[in-house]
């Protein structure tokens, strides 16, 4: 990797190349070129090509956007909102992690870029939506060579016309908007948590409770999809499809060395097929299976144990997909291995036979437990009645957690809804939730005999509510025991 002669963080050192008030160039520590001479700056400023990309299209989303900040704009009418994308977080000295676009900016916009911020400012009856981008690297002062995140480093961001073609919102420079914030007038609501110098320039005009309803008001919006939204949440599933069926091919060599292996491999999938994955890919072999949230993936894949590959694409409008398979590694199930795996597979089948428009959100999750309670019961892991198993919550020692949650732009979406309008509300559709229950006897659990623990098993799919019922959008992947042998046999021979 390779070092650029001004750190990223210094706004001003390149305009010692060329600027009207020469600043020092603050060289990086160790950095083998000592300055910038008087000859190599006025060499930098010509010779470049125009680049600039004219008669655009608007990105497929872009009515979309219009229609959702117009209802955003009808529920605030005469405040102004603001709703920034996000800045980059450093890794480690002078690294950054790649950057992800705020949900809420992304939603409103289809735009990805860093530093970026949506205004909506009250006008007439409605708002006029500007959208503050950072302008293409300077070729006059040598920031776009000089800077760390300078055209040269980093590549070619858009234009503000370019902008304004592809999203279809009027583009000014960000650098600008702290001091219009700061002397704006009126009510003002900002979203928190993504971009810590535009919350301090409306340090004096916003309150967190005013903020927060904002926050509030946009995860909700999200909750019914529209058609483009649906259409993006296919296409992460059926890339999380063909995801699965890479690891499946290479399991042989998973076990050779690690869940790691699998971890790359989907995440391989991922990448050309998308952004990137929506979440930690959850690889966890044996006994792993049993912890919710194994990210860590470093464990060893064995014959005869159980893989638990819970994972998602995210597509490159950066919609996720979330599912969860259970496979044998040998690709056969042992008896008790099958029997687990029955129940939640069955606990799973009424879930999603309880989605549909107008159950209540939570019928999914009770229908799902009622089965895996009356199966912890039959096997004598719980005395019963069900009804008293269930009234205690006993049966969540070895269930663990919820049955599922919203799905769209975050992996757990809608995320900061009220509770009457997310668990305690209403299905309709165009919403989109996972189903996925759970068995999970951990390797230290005396309760259980012996041959049960370290079992985990989890069978998750994405669900969209529709008019008449529902529609899994991860249905290519099977469920049922032995369609999961013959899929696994098929993909190996292939």
């Amino acid at each position: 990797m390779a070092e650029e002669l001004i750190p990223a963080d210094s706004d001003e050192a390149a305009a010692a190349a060329g600027a009207e008030e020469e600043q020092p160039i603050k060289q990086r520590k160790n950095g083998l070129y000592p300055g910038v001479s008087d000859e190599l700056a006025e060499n930098m400023t010509s010779g470049w090509a125009d680049t600039e990309l004219r008669d655009l299209e608007p990105i497929a989303q872009a009515a979309h956007t219009a229609d959702r900040r117009a209802a955003l704009s009808a529920r605030f009418p005469g405040e102004r909102l603001v709703i920034p994308s996000g800045n980059l977080k450093t890794r480690s000295n002078d690294t950054e992690y790649a950057f992800r676009a705020s949900t809420e900016y992304a939603y409103l916009t289809g735009d990805q870029s860093e530093d970026g911020v949506l205004v909506l400012e009250p006008q007439g009856g409605g708002h006029r939506a500007t959208i503050y981008l950072l302008p293409r690297s300077d070729r006059e002062n040598g920031e776009f060579w000089l800077s760390g995140q300078g055209e040269l480093w980093v590549g070619r961001r858009h234009s503000l016309a370019e902008a304004e073609q592809l999203l279809g919102i009027p583009a000014e420079d960000v650098r600008e908007l702290p001091e219009k914030l700061r002397e704006a007038t009126g009510p003002v609501r900002v979203v928190r948590g993504h971009d810590a110098a535009i919350e301090a320039a409306l340090t004096d005009k916003v309150t967190a409770e005013r903020d927060e309803e904002l926050r509030v008001t946009l995860s909700e919006a999200r909750a019914v999809k529209d058609a483009f939204e649906i259409g993006e949440l296919q296409k992460a599933c059926d890339s999380t499809t063909r995801g699965f069926e890479d690891v499946v091919k290479v399991l042989d060599k998973a076990e050779a060395t690690s869940e790691r292996y699998i971890e790359g491999t989907f995440f391989l999938r991922a990448r050309v097929e998308g952004n990137d994955v929506g979440y930690g890919s959850i690889c966890a072999a044996g006994p792993h299976a049993t912890t919710l949230h194994w990210v860590r993936n470093d464990g060893p894949v064995r014959s005869g144990d159980l893989l638990l590959l819970d994972a998602g694409v995210e597509t490159h409008t950066l919609y996720t997909a979330d599912v969860t398979r259970t496979l044998p590694i040998n690709g056969r199930y042992s008896e008790l291995q099958r029997t687990i795996y029955d129940a939640v597979y069955d606990a799973q089948e009424a879930g999603i036979a309880a989605v549909k428009p107008g159950a209540k959100y939570r019928d999914f999750h009770d229908a799902a437990q009622r089965v895996l309670t009356e199966r912890l019961v039959e096997w004598g892991l719980v005395e019963g009645p069900v009804e008293r198993v269930l009234e205690l919550g006993l049966q969540r020692r070895w269930t663990l957690h919820g049955t599922g949650h919203m799905l769209g732009m975050d992996v757990h979406d809608c995320a900061a809804a009220r509770t009457e309008a997310y668990v305690d509300g209403t299905l309709e559709p165009g919403m989109c939730l996972t189903v996925e229950p759970g068995l999970y006897f951990q390797a230290d659990d005396l309760t259980v005999p012996e041959e049960y623990r370290g079992i985990g098993v989890r069978i998750e799919d994405d669900i969209l509510v529709t008019e008449d019922g529902n529609r899994n959008l991860s249905a290519a992947l099977p469920r049922r025991a032995d369609e999961v042998e013959a899929w696994m046999a098929a993909l190996k021979q292939g």
